[in-house]
């Protein structure tokens, strides 16, 4: 009797879980589905697969989460109705002070997206990310998740260490168990990467050896964002490809047919 009890119990427990999950999986699903997205962004969830990514990233109404570089909101469109009853959004976006005027303008981009909004963006916050510059986004230790998107190629070109900077703060930014994800363009192994990156196109070694290197653990990594038809050697590199078709009209069928990049979608943990 004891025995049956106890499975009792644990199915219990079990079915409170999945049915916690269940409802957050409908909770994100409602936030891709949801009216105030750009419809530019939305055509490209069949490229980008934001729910499959997230839920692959583990993520949960509840958790606190830092966007690294959010740009022009594409994820942030979608964190941030997600995470605002229960959780928070940081995104880590450039700085409002900074000398540079196209930080200052990328920032007052984002900054007019968030305004015009409040229903949705009212509680995102906002953090300096202006590397190598100025990093200062989050509390050491105060995160659960850590999300970048398409964004480690455009900080090679100032080094290796102003990388490893980055996924350093990631790591000191992180609770105990907290979840780094990354999603990046992908460079076959066999292929030479350059210093600077300068075809959008990284190593998925690299990025595993520079997140090792801060103190991360490699907890997964999915197929889900892959694309073999690309093979990274076009000319212009991954803009070639759509959305930005940077050869405008010049073998434009070949890369409609190829779509967009393949990419690594790699998760770690802070132990």
């Amino acid at each position: 009797m004891h025995k049956l009890f106890l499975s009792a119990a644990l199915l219990g427990i079990g079915l409170q879980t999945l049915s916690l999950s269940a409802h957050a999986d409908q909770a994100l699903q409602a936030a891709i589905s949801a009216s105030h997205r750009n419809p530019a962004n939305v055509a490209r969830d069949p490229a980008r697969h934001p729910l499959e990514t997230l839920e692959f990233f583990g993520i949960r109404p509840d958790m606190t989460v830092v966007e690294l570089s959010p740009g022009g909101g594409w994820y942030t469109e979608i964190l941030a109705p997600y995470l605002r009853q229960n959780g928070k959004l940081i995104a880590a976006a450039n700085d409002p002070a900074s000398d540079n005027e196209y930080s200052k303008r990328a920032y007052a981009r984002l900054r007019q997206k968030l305004d015009a909004n409040p229903a949705i963006y009212d509680q995102v916050s906002t953090g300096i990310f202006e590397p190598p510059k100025k990093i200062s986004y989050a509390a050491p230790g105060s995160v659960d998740m850590v999300l970048t998107f398409r964004n480690i190629h455009n900080w090679i070109p100032a080094g290796e260490a102003n990388v490893q900077e980055i996924f350093n703060s990631a790591y000191l930014s992180l609770k105990s168990g907290g979840v780094f994800g990354i999603v990046e363009h992908r460079l076959p192994e066999a292929r030479t990467q350059d210093e600077k990156a300068s075809n959008g196109y990284v190593h998925q070694s690299y990025v595993i050896r520079l997140a090792e290197r801060a103190g991360f653990k490699l907890a997964g990594s999915s197929e889900i964002n892959a694309n073999p038809k690309d093979k990274a050697d076009h000319e212009g590199g991954v803009w070639a490809l759509p959305p930005t078709y940077a050869n405008k009209d010049k073998n434009r069928a070949n890369y409609e047919s190829i779509g967009e990049s393949d990419r690594m979608t790699l998760k770690f943990i802070k132990p």
